[in-house]
């Protein structure tokens, strides 16, 4: 008798909660040994901006942004890809670099007709985000960045920024296949880390979320730390803004400052109180608020609480 998987069962309610909100699971051959799956409009209105959600290194999209689809889905034709080696989307390619991922989500994108976006990107899907804004300048308008450690450095590690000390030790920590390394990955991206979840629901999760691709998805964070210097990372004319959790353990705001100081007049930061790294499961509501303001409303980000060098929310 197959064991019953609450990590199965919750995917299955995420797909059932994207279909109500008006999107259809497509997935799409690119012809080059690439495959691409994205969630897209049921009926895309041309008179509705169109917004690319990107996720970040863990589960499928999906679970990255059931919060945001439904409400998101009023003001915008909403599209969110699985980038490669993430829910059914997948390369015989070689490459593992964001650019080339950045390049098959626009392909992909322009296959279902769509020229022109706004993109939303989370922690890794951030770094696509923003080569999707640096590759293709005339077709991206607006660039909203969370929790993305883009002008991260080599030295960055070396110099004790970050919680820790080698690439291999944060692809054990993000790659999580032990439930202690699982409770590490929570303990370092939640600011009130939930605890006492059983065992028996890592493994779960380990197994039906963590499993599959182990080996491409830990050459995307080789590839993502591999010669990186601020010095290379090309300055986006796109208005941007950057949202961070106070307490980001996994990208510290540190690099939200720098990338803001990079950036220029063209990027404003705000900091989320009380949050960490998975600012969209700890502040889903606050989170919209500021999608919602800078995408649709006006340029410069809300403004509400003390603030100094970027704003601060609750």
């Amino acid at each position: 008798m197959a064991k019953l998987s609450l990590t199965a069962m919750l995917n299955r309610c995420f797909r059932y909660s994207f279909s109500k909100a008006g999107l259809r699971s497509s997935t799409m051959d690119l012809g080059d040994g690439t495959v691409m799956h994205v969630w897209v409009p049921k009926v895309h209105i041309k008179s509705k901006p169109t917004l690319i959600l990107i996720h970040g290194i863990g589960a499928n999209a999906m679970w990255q942004w059931y919060d945001f689809v439904s409400p998101l889905m009023s003001g915008f034709n909403v599209y969110v890809p699985d980038l490669l080696f993430f829910g059914d989307s997948y390369t015989a390619r070689p490459e593992r670099s964001e650019q080339f991922q950045a390049q098959c989500v626009m392909r992909v994108m322009e296959a279902h007709g769509v020229t022109v976006m706004n993109v939303v990107g989370i922690s890794y899907g951030g770094f696509v985000g923003y080569s999707l804004a640096a590759q293709f300048k005339e077709r991206v308008e607006k660039l909203v960045l969370c929790c993305a450690g883009v002008c991260l450095e080599d030295k960055d590690l070396e110099e004790g920024m970050l919680q820790v000390k080698s690439v291999d030790e944060a692809v054990s920590i993000l790659l999580p296949q032990t439930p202690q390394k699982m409770r590490e990955l929570m303990k370092i991206s939640f600011y009130k880390p939930r605890k006492g979840v059983p065992t028996c629901f890592l493994n779960d999760f380990i197994r039906e979320m963590c499993s599959e691709h182990l080996q491409e998805r830990k050459e995307l964070i080789q590839a993502l730390h591999k010669d990186r210097k601020l010095s290379n990372l090309p300055k986006i004319t796109q208005p941007t803004l950057l949202i961070w959790g106070e307490h980001d353990q996994i990208f510290p705001l540190e690099l939200g400052h720098r990338l803001e100081r990079h950036l220029g007049d063209n990027a404003k930061l705000v900091m989320i109180k009380n949050a960490g790294h998975a600012i969209n499961v700890e502040k889903p509501k606050v989170l919209h608020k500021h999608f919602k303001y800078f995408l649709i409303d006006t340029f410069r980000p809300m403004e509400s609480g003390n603030h100094s060098n970027g704003c601060k929310t609750d």
